[in-house]
């Protein structure tokens, strides 16, 4: 199994899935290439878990040369019956971080301790330098594939997988369910992947995919707001939405920012339907802007998930121009007075052909209408002032009357 990029919620199905269909296969054993810069402690916990109670051997590996085992990764990588590492490759730097603001003393120490302990416990459990454990996590250290080595934090250094299944030829292993003899020298290597769905699910429970899709979903109602009918924004607005949603509902969301995503839609909304000289706009831009930084929550230990800076300006700019200039200007064109259709036609004059009373035709713009008189009786030939139109029908009075 490749594991790449953050860990969530969809690795955690992976790996299970992973795990059962090796123990159902009776394989020699499962083998986790790993390559992750952290992740979410919640699924990093229950990887660990799956990874301590399984019935088959876990091999973790970090590879290929290049890859890290950072944060989560570290916890990951120790739990494995078997750790292994690439040259060029590097483990560690496991410390809480916080993503924004800042912790009081003492929520930074109960985060630390919290973590400490957790891989303190995991290293108890495999038998590796709980000391150089617990240096990962309080003190952010790293280290290369041969300091991890040399502090028996892991088991061996392998340049490729069928090295690695060599070395681990006839090695025994204590599982929950008794010990397994590893025979790998000429075993078979099976890639299990990820299922489309697992990847479809993986790529938008990063952090900036899911910003981006709830983006998409607001504005894409906003849209159909603006053009009622056009069907297809509202759609996609729908969509993305319900996406967002699974997507954060993996991710530490502050919902106070996303409180202000939405009084930011609700503002443009109003500056569609209200005259307020672009301040209901701007209001909504900045709401936008400040709720897009708050949107992922301080974090605690192993956390890594977070929204750019750069996408976040990014977003707000072109929010912000679509909004002032594109959207503008359609309202503006929808708010100017008709230059055609019936509407036209109020407060234009006509000459009775028939006439009025009170019903007859007149004559506009070349054009034979049925007209009521609303002041008397209007003979023919008199010119006659528009009211209004119900029903095909034109309301008028005599100019002189409308003068007097």
């Amino acid at each position: 199994m490749n594991i790449e990029g953050a860990i969530n919620p969809v690795t955690v199905s992976f790996i299970q899935d992973g795990i059962r269909k090796a123990a159902g296969q009776k394989a020699s054993c499962l083998l986790i290439h790993l390559n992750t810069p952290g992740g979410l402690l919640k699924s990093t916990r229950n990887i660990v878990s799956d990874i301590l109670d399984s019935p088959v051997p876990v091999i973790v590996y970090v590879s290929p040369a290049g890859s890290q085992a950072g944060s989560a990764g570290v916890f990951i990588t120790l739990a494995a019956h078997i750790a292994a590492m690439a040259p060029g490759t590097n483990i560690g730097a496991a410390h809480p971080v916080l993503l924004q603001g800042q912790m009081d003393s003492i929520m930074a120490q109960k985060v630390t301790n919290d973590a400490a302990a957790f891989i303190r416990s995991i290293a108890e459990k495999r038998n590796r330098n709980m000391e150089w454990a617990e240096n990962a996590v309080r003190k952010s250290f790293a280290y290369t594939e041969t300091e991890a080595l040399e502090d028996s934090a892991i088991d061996l250094i392998a340049v490729n997988d069928r090295d690695l299944l060599n070395q681990l030829d006839g090695k025994t292993i204590a599982l929950i369910n008794g010990t397994a003899t590893l025979h790998t020298k000429s075993a078979q290597v099976e890639e299990y992947r990820m299922n489309g769905f697992q990847q479809f699910l993986h790529i938008i429970s990063d952090p900036g995919i899911a910003y981006v899709l709830l983006l998409l979903g607001i504005f894409g109602i906003l849209f159909e707001f603006f053009s009622p009918g056009a069907i297809v924004p509202g759609v996609v607005g729908v969509i993305s939405l319900i996406l967002a949603y699974y997507a954060m509902h993996t991710l530490p969301i502050n919902f106070a920012g996303l409180a202000l995503i939405l009084f930011a839609l609700l503002l443009f909304i109003l500056e569609i339907k209200i005259i307020s000289h672009g301040l209901l706009a701007i209001g909504g831009i900045v709401s936008l802007l400040l709720g897009s930084l708050m949107l992922i929550k301080p974090g605690s230990a192993l956390e890594l998930a977070q929204i750019s800076k750069p996408l976040i300006i990014a977003a707000t700019a072109v929010v912000s121009a679509l909004f002032l200039f594109i959207i503008g200007a359609g309202i503006k064109v929808q708010r100017r007075k008709p230059v055609t259709g019936p509407a036209v036609l109020t407060g234009d004059t006509g000459e009775v052909i028939l006439p009025l009373s009170p019903a007859g035709s007149i004559k506009v713009h070349a054009e034979i209408w049925n007209a009521i008189s609303v002041a008397g009786d209007i003979p023919a030939g008199e010119k006659v002032r528009i009211i209004e139109m119900k029903d095909l029908t034109l309301y008028v009075e005599p100019i002189h009357h409308s003068k007097t």
